[in-house]
């Protein structure tokens, strides 16, 4: 299979740390060439780095998640600037906004949206860091990409990628006209999820790229385990199987390895 990339993978979480190195070597078995990971929240920036560093296959990008937002302080957006300043991170993500009601038993409130402003703030602020460093973005949104069209309409420097895409085909068509990239991983891989799945020939072949979102997001295969970046071949080739095209298995996937240099340029390097 051709070179590929996991987009997405929150490799520096605790569920990887019994086997992370075994995982490593599977995926360079694999082909994969390279593994973006994304940051959460300001806490967890210095071990990302610092995992990165000590593995060229990875790229660090740093974030203040929306799921997150009760976490964030207003420093964070200053040490946001500091770091892509001082430590080259590929990306600015995980950002975006979430609107998902999440209700437990034990409290019946929407948590969610008492925090919609404060995850209205750090997306935009964290935009324009995005914009000022010339970086990509990696964006999470959830019941949110009507609010998300419209921030990102007026910040039109700034380009990157839908995270874990499942909003419309006409939201496509416009994350797409802005040039950003909509991310395939395992949700696409369920039978289940015919909307999603019938996005992808509806679309062009350039606006996807691949992803894992491991732990979270096992593809079909794997459904209830945790998920692993050395599971993309199987993404990559459930991707394959829903793209009507004349185009060859290997043309798809150098199309997509394409796809994904144009959003990190390092590759190139």
């Amino acid at each position: 299979m051709s070179r590929l990339v996991d987009t997405h993978c929150h490799l520096d979480f605790s569920a990887f740390d019994a086997d992370r190195p075994l995982i490593l070597q599977h995926c360079r078995q694999k082909h994969i060439q390279n593994i973006v990971v994304p940051g959460v929240n300001a806490a967890g920036w210095p071990s990302l780095l610092s995992l990165c560093r000590q593995n060229s296959m990875l790229l660090p990008a740093v974030g203040l998640h929306p799921c997150f937002v009760h976490q964030h302080q207003a420093d964070d957006l200053l040490l946001l600037e500091r770091v892509c300043g001082t430590d080259s991170p590929v990306a600015i993500g995980e950002i975006g906004l979430d609107f998902l009601s999440r209700r437990t038993a034990a409290d019946n409130s929407d948590k969610m949206a008492i925090n919609k402003e404060s995850q209205r703030h750090y997306f935009s602020a964290q935009l324009d860091i995005a914009g000022q460093y010339h970086l990509p973005v990696l964006i999470h949104a959830l019941k949110a990409h009507f609010e998300v069209l419209a921030q990102l309409k007026q910040v039109r420097n700034v380009q990157g990628i839908i995270h874990a895409y499942s909003g419309s085909y006409e939201q496509a068509v416009e994350y797409l006209d802005l040039g950003f990239k909509l991310g395939f991983g395992g949700a696409y891989s369920y039978p289940r999820a015919s909307r999603l799945r019938s996005l992808v020939s509806r679309l062009p072949l350039e606006g996807w790229v691949l992803e894992t979102d491991a732990p979270d997001m096992s593809p079909k295969s794997h459904s209830g385990e945790r998920n692993s970046p050395e599971y993309l071949p199987e993404i990559a080739r459930a991707f394959i199987s829903l793209y009507d095209s004349y185009l060859s298995d290997k043309q798809i996937m150098e199309q997509l390895y394409k796809n994904t240099r144009n959003v990190f340029p390092v590759l190139e390097l």
